[in-house]
């Protein structure tokens, strides 16, 4: 069971505190967990599938198969911007198919291990526990990675316990996977995504045509169907590049393939885990060079744009107010800088359970302008060379698209 996050003093402390409560009404939106977010687009889809013990919150169609397109770093805005570079996927959004919603928000933070588990799990970060793209371990005291570079004293199934959706719908309908060889064992796809088969290939044509093969031989079917080249190359060039746009291309004329290969009738879903835009070189700041930004840290995390900070001395109120008071009167309304008990009380995370609590930052810096945070005591040199960024509470980086259509291609084999 999902533990009760009004049984908590830590959600008590925070709900009753009249000064988190301000600063907590100073913030963004959270993220719509459980109505309009990345955690119910798996759910909806195994719903609409007829598997049981799910909703179907997005009111997607009645289906029997289903593909759940993840395009890594598609901002809705980005995507509204560059609709001349995606002519297939303009004329589903012009053609207005599929009763659902034309966007989400993304998970908090707006990055992909947050994103991608609420996704596999259907659950808010507070839950799932990957409340970042890298956070402190608790038990170990240092921080640990939740995407590419898993520390080997994390297990991955003790840091998300819950069971996933593919795990959950595997026993009513055909559950795939289509991704790249590097991730079908990967720590983070067994924290958030296990659960049913997993077929890999290298370039989009023999992805295309595997999801194919595998739909075609399935009588109900759930796939997942993941697309990185976006995110990369928006991480290197940025999302107002050329390489950005060709691969925005590229995905284009993925999703109209599969649009032409998959089952008559499938339900194709595209969505994305987190949007993009671009720091200028000027703008990527190295905060640990200056002392009063990390007075009383311990552990630095997070990501360019959502930073967590670790306290020495977390009880220490009078210095955790200097901290924020430091990064406040050096940026100004350039950040949202706020504590741990107002992220739960503004509900950025969703219910938070109490083995994650420690997980999140004593305190939080979240970017509002093009800007990012970096400690070069941590991190490598070449970090500061990324363009696209994400993270952060910005409509560019949290609002992805949903949109829906069925394919026109292969009569189905059977059924």
């Amino acid at each position: 069971m999902v533990p009760d996050p009004e049984n908590s003093p830590y959600t008590a402390s925070a709900r009753n505190a009249t000064a988190v409560t301000a600063v907590a009404a100073t913030l963004p939106p959270a993220p719509a967990y459980g109505h309009r977010s990345v955690a119910e687009v798996f759910t909806s889809a195994a719903a609409s599938l007829g598997v049981p013990g799910f909703e179907n919150r997005l009111n997607l169609p009645p289906a029997r198969r289903i593909c759940v397109v993840l395009a890594d770093g598609l901002g809705r805005n980005l995507l509204k911007q560059k609709s001349a570079h995606t002519p297939f996927l303009r004329s589903v959004m012009q053609s207005g198919q599929g009763a659902v919603p034309v966007w989400l928000d993304s998970a908090f933070p707006s990055t992909t291990a947050s994103s991608l588990a609420s996704l596999g799990t259907g659950l808010a970060p507070g839950q799932h526990g990957m409340v970042g793209y890298d956070v402190l371990d608790p038990g170990q005291d240092k921080v640990v990675n939740m995407l590419g570079n898993w520390d080997g004293g994390v297990d991955p199934l003790e840091w998300q316990p819950f069971s996933t959706v593919f795990e959950r719908a595997a026993g009513h309908v055909d559950v795939t996977t289509v991704s790249l060889p590097q991730f079908s064992a990967s720590p983070m796809t067994q924290a958030a995504l296990r659960g049913g088969n997993f077929v890999s290939a290298v370039t989009a044509h023999a992805r295309t045509a595997a999801a194919a093969e595998a739909m075609a031989g399935a009588e109900s079917s759930l796939m997942y169907y993941y697309v990185n080249d976006l995110d990369k190359a928006g991480h290197r060039h940025g999302s107002q590049s050329a390489q950005w746009e060709h691969q925005l291309e590229e995905l284009d004329s993925t999703v109209k393939r599969l649009h032409s290969v998959l089952p008559a009738g499938t339900t194709v879903l595209l969505t994305a885990d987190h949007g993009m835009l671009d720091v200028p070189e000027a703008q990527r700041i190295d905060y640990s060079a200056e002392p009063e930004l990390i007075a009383g840290v311990r552990h630095t995390a997070g990501e360019p744009r959502m930073v967590h900070l670790y306290l020495e001395s977390p009880g220490d109120a009078a210095g955790r107010d200097r901290l924020l008071a430091a990064w406040r009167s050096r940026f100004g309304e350039r950040i949202w800088a706020f504590t741990r008990e107002e992220a739960v009380a503004a509900g950025l995370f969703g219910a938070v359970r109490p083995a994650v609590v420690r997980r999140i930052g004593d305190i939080m810096i979240a970017a509002r302008d093009p800007v990012a945070f970096y400690d070069t005591r941590r991190v490598r040199p070449t970090a500061l060379e990324v363009v696209g960024q994400h993270g952060s509470l910005t409509k560019a980086e949290r609002e992805v698209p949903l949109l829906c259509f069925q394919a026109a291609g292969r009569r189905p084999a059977r059924g």
